[in-house]
């Protein structure tokens, strides 16, 4: 493969993952953090031991904090920050000459509005983007574990060039035009992954947890599509795929966040304890502001964010949800 320097733009656990998976295919890769301090102790230990402790980063990797000199010497530009943060590293950044790619889940705070469109509002519609999503925890994909994802765009030459970039080893990409509903279902699948880490948190066991699974893909397939997502990206790796993993295994931070409130902490001190940005925690009152406006209901998001915002207990919120008047499965 040819290699190519590609500057990831964000050194929490997923932007670091991705960071080495580029560089074991033998590309030059820059990965960029904000803090100086954490930048340093990765150059000096080889490793980010504060997000992925304990893997080594390939030799064609270095950690830099100067955001000007990544994004120069680079041919590809991947950001990985948290969503409430995208759009102020977009606006420091110069228009990339292929196009921008981002591996972010979620939606920009602001304006509630997908990241692409952040991206449109200053470099046009026509503007080359590549948006990776599906299950993938981080630790699995630097590990060199088997992954399949699914890579969307709106540009067919870029999305092909940085799936040549990504597609090797034991990862797997699929491609996607759905641009819009594979941003959604980033966004939407944190949320639910609370619910079900709230009801394992309070023992309500396997066929409560499956529910909340089942219905929860249902709300996120009835707003992705008026929104303009495909109904088949619902049931592939960014939908049901990503939603399974993220509701499912305690590697996910947003189910663990989910489990301390289940477990009587407050959403501060659940915060503390996972130590890392909860998107689910951000993106809920996004979501269910964009249900209102759509007149459509999500009851398994909304409770989620009331009991975020500390207006129901999570054992309300699920008495709540099952004495809602019944209907059929739609």
């Amino acid at each position: 493969m040819s290699q190519s320097a590609i500057a990831v733009l964000g050194a929490g656990s997923w932007g670091t993952a991705v960071a080495i998976h580029f560089a074991n295919a033998g590309h030059q890769v820059l990965l960029w953090g904000r803090s100086s301090s954490h930048v340093k102790d990765m150059q000096s230990t080889r490793c980010n031991q504060r997000y992925l402790p304990n893997i080594a980063f390939p030799e064609q990797l270095n950690a830099s904090s100067d955001l000007s000199a990544c994004v120069k010497q680079a041919t590809h530009i991947v950001i990985a920050v948290p969503s409430h943060a995208f759009n102020d590293l977009l606006l420091q950044l110069d228009k990339p000459k292929n196009g921008l790619c981002w591996i972010t889940k979620g939606l920009d705070p602001s304006t509630n509005q997908f990241l692409s469109q952040r991206v449109f509002d200053k470099w046009g519609k026509q503007f080359p983007i590549a948006i990776l999503s599906g299950p993938s925890f981080a630790r699995e994909v630097a590990q060199g574990l088997p992954t399949a994802v699914v890579l969307a765009g709106n540009n067919t030459q870029y999305q092909q060039s940085i799936k040549h970039h990504l597609h090797h080893g034991m990862l797997r990409v699929y491609e996607s035009q759905d641009i819009y509903g594979v941003q959604w279902c980033g966004a939407v699948k944190n949320i639910i992954a609370i619910a079900c880490g709230v009801s394992d948190g309070m023992c309500y066991g396997a066929n409560a947890k499956a529910a909340l699974i089942t219905r929860g893909l249902a709300e996120m397939s009835r707003i992705g599509i008026a929104l303009g997502g495909r109904p088949e990206t619902f049931m592939g790796l960014a939908g049901v795929g990503d939603l399974v993993l993220t509701c499912t295994d305690n590697q996910s931070r947003n189910r663990r966040y989910g489990l301390y409130l289940g477990q009587g902490l407050s959403t501060c001190e659940a915060e503390e304890k996972i130590g890392q940005v909860v998107e689910g925690k951000h993106n809920s009152s996004q979501v269910c502001g964009i249900a209102k406006e759509l007149n459509i209901d999500i009851p398994i998001c909304q409770q989620v964010h009331d009991i975020l915002q500390g207006s129901i207990t999570p054992k309300k919120a699920m008495i709540a949800l099952m004495t809602r008047p019944t209907k059929e499965e739609s």
